[in-house]
């Protein structure tokens, strides 16, 4: 997973309420056995319209999505985190979002910031023309209007955006505390290996 520290650039000024995960990535998308090419299938719907936001020349590959209240509700497709990543989104601004999509989001290494909708409204209307920044670090979302809005976020998310680890770089920022572990089970109780080599066989 790559950090995720300042995401800078335009910003999809879409503002739409409740867009639940089957309008994110339709079902008929989810039989595919990779992750590449699902930001095809993004906004399957939507894109229909020739004139439709994600793919004019303006907006289209911008690394920002503002979203309305609700975004990533529905069934709980972890594609849907996929598409948006394919399609070039890295943060997705919001006044709430589903659990489970934040979950998916931030697992994928996409963040999600949450702002009260007077904030959403600002950013959608600054979207249109100019560029928007976010800085992970110092928690802010800022506009060349000189408008800085700040934002909460878990530490622990925070940690694991900023140092781009997912489950597994979480395993390894551990391994010496396992190697440790495995070296005192071997020492202390070493009938619990039945004769093999922990360290051999991890």
């Amino acid at each position: 997973m790559e950090p995720v520290k300042e995401i800078s650039g335009r910003a999809y000024p879409f503002g739409q309420k409740n867009v639940d995960t089957d309008v994110i990535i339709p079902s008929h998308w989810l039989k595919t056995i990779t992750r590449e090419g699902l930001g095809k299938g993004a906004f399957e719907t939507l894109r229909q319209n020739p004139d439709n936001l994600f793919d004019s020349d303006e907006f289209k590959g911008s690394p920002i999505l503002v979203a309305g209240d609700n975004f990533g509700c529905g069934s709980s497709r972890e594609h849907a985190a996929w598409a948006l990543l394919d399609m070039g989104i890295h943060a997705v601004i919001a006044p709430s979002f589903s659990d489970i999509f934040s979950g998916n989001a931030f697992k994928n290494g996409i963040l999600t910031v949450v702002l009260p909708q007077e904030a959403i409204d600002r950013l959608v209307e600054v979207a249109k023309t100019d560029p928007i920044d976010i800085d992970l670090e110092a928690q802010t979302v800022t506009t060349p209007f000189q408008d800085r809005f700040t934002f909460e976020i878990d530490p622990f998310r925070k940690h694991c955006l900023m140092h781009g680890l997912d489950e597994v770089g979480l395993t390894l920022e551990r391994g010496d505390a396992i190697s440790g572990f495995e070296a005192e089970v071997r020492a202390d109780r070493p009938f619990l290996a039945h004769g093999v080599d922990l360290a051999a066989s991890a």
